[in-house]
């Protein structure tokens, strides 16, 4: 190999699983074609190439907001110029074990919301699911097409030191991210022409297509008025909104442009009321329906939910998914793909602590500097104790905080989050990553985008990934 100073000062951490070194220092297979593209090409152009990424998504406008003392602050997503590329037997293995997860979380949804035969045969508390602020009883006894309840996720992996992929958590509700994959993308064809298709790195373009053809399947008209229900340009998502919308060529809506008559939903035009099909949402369950849940919203539809359950519109995802995705379900997964799918599971869970169990809790609390303690309902790297960085003060608030209510909080080991080369001050260093793969579901099955979102914790030492928390993304490259 050439000498290049990216490559020389490249420091490794220990007990951690690299994605492009081995533990014998020697580069994976894999990385070989980006490799080679990189020894021939100077630091100097490499950061000229970084600068024009910022341009692009400034340019683009892909961005992401931040809330801090009520103020919402728009910012650039950031974005590091090396891909992080995995091999076609890894995602094989990966994508057949969100398959499984899927079909198992959406069985136990349907089962929930219906006889609650998993409840009956004692594999899941019954209190935990009536005490889940995402169990809807109004969805009791609801029918929904094809018995698909979960059409959009994104699951989220680690891949710890062992070099397996964990499951981290379930994203079922709204899942967001997906434009971030998209763009990702479009950014590293500008900024290495050529080196994709050389690489054999699958496409993920097809994404928008796929999901407007799972939307359109849920109908029963052959062209459908299909939606997308944003809670307006003040949410974080926002971006992710608009883009997915123009890129399926749908309405962008909100509440205040949908009606509902005699149990159906009109989108107001300046030709009149014209009926909506299917309202691909992404507003939260509480906010859907001010006469159903929240009564204060001004957010969703007055009326959607009777409409709903009439079958005159189709919502996507199902109201009351998020009992699947609760952090507190999250241990019984592997429970679920035996129980409904008479298997063990392709991927595993992080071994999790439910703090409501009191040997659970003296045990968490013994080890708490080896532990991460969340909120069941957290999301976004929030609410948190990181045990090996808090300090005695935190960690006795946090702790008086969870003898409140003990239920409502988990407990995992800090894992050694594998690690990926960034490009940072004109160098390669490695720092923490995760994916998010998304999902489609429908009556023909689930097709997985080979891809997924790679978020990065761009702060050296940082084992959160989120962007609301100083982290970023890199392009996934998935290899035939």
């Amino acid at each position: 190999m050439k000498d290049n100073n990216l490559f020389s000062n490249y420091e490794k951490l220990a007990s951690t699983w690299d994605e492009m070194y081995n533990d014998s220092a020697e580069f994976r297979s894999q990385y070989n074609g980006f490799i080679k593209y990189l020894e021939n090409t100077s630091p100097e152009k490499l950061s000229k190439k970084e600068d024009l990424a910022k341009q692009l998504f400034m340019s683009q406008g892909v961005t992401f907001t931040v809330y801090s003392d009520n103020e919402g602050i728009e910012k650039i997503f950031p974005f590091d110029i090396v891909p992080r590329i995995i091999t076609a037997n890894e995602w094989q293995k990966i994508e057949a074990g969100i398959k499984q997860r899927l079909k198992a979380l959406n069985l136990f949804i349907k089962d929930i919301y219906n006889e609650q035969f998993i409840i009956k045969d004692g594999i899941i508390p019954g209190e935990l699911i009536y005490t889940c602020p995402y169990f809807l009883r109004e969805m009791k006894g609801v029918k929904v097409p094809h018995d698909v309840y979960i059409q959009i996720s994104g699951v989220d992996l680690i891949r710890n030191n062992d070099g397996e992929f964990y499951v981290l958590e379930d994203n079922l509700r709204t899942p967001s991210g997906v434009s971030y994959m998209l763009e990702n993308r479009e950014i590293s064809k500008r900024l290495f022409p050529g080196i994709l298709p050389k690489n054999n790195v699958r496409s993920v373009s097809d994404y928008p297509n796929l999901l407007y053809k799972k939307l359109k399947g849920l109908s029963n008209n052959l062209n459908p008025n299909i939606v997308l229900l944003t809670p307006g340009i003040y949410n974080s998502a926002y971006y992710e909104h608009t883009t997915l919308a123009r890129l399926m060529g749908i309405e962008l809506v909100e509440g205040s442009d949908l009606v509902v008559k005699n149990h159906f939903v009109y989108m107001k035009s300046t030709n009149g009321l014209k009926q909506v099909d299917v309202i691909y949402r992404r507003v939260d369950d509480d906010f859907l329906d001010p006469l159903e849940f929240n009564e204060k919203s001004v957010l969703g539809v007055a009326g959607i939910m009777a409409a709903y359950r009439k079958g005159n519109v189709n919502i996507v995802n199902a109201p009351g998914t998020g009992i699947a995705d609760d952090k507190a379900i999250y241990i019984y997964v592997p429970d679920m793909i035996k129980y409904y799918l008479d298997e063990e599971p392709i991927l595993k869970n992080i071994e999790t602590y439910q703090l409501g169990r009191p040997d659970e809790l003296e045990y968490v609390t013994k080890n708490i500097k080896d532990m991460v303690i969340k909120k069941t309902d957290g999301s976004g790297g929030y609410g948190m104790l990181m045990g090996h960085e808090a300090t005695e003060e935190d960690i006795e608030d946090y702790l008086n905080n969870v003898s409140k209510k003990p239920e409502n909080f988990i407990a995992q080991p800090i894992l050694r989050l594998s690690t990926a080369p960034c490009y940072i001050d004109g160098k390669l260093s490695p720092r923490c990553i995760d994916l998010r793969p998304f999902a489609l579901s429908g009556a023909d099955g689930v097709h997985i985008s080979p891809g997924g979102l790679t978020r990065v914790a761009l702060k050296k030492g940082s084992l959160v990934v989120n962007s609301s928390q100083g982290g970023g993304s890199k392009d996934t490259w998935i290899l035939e």
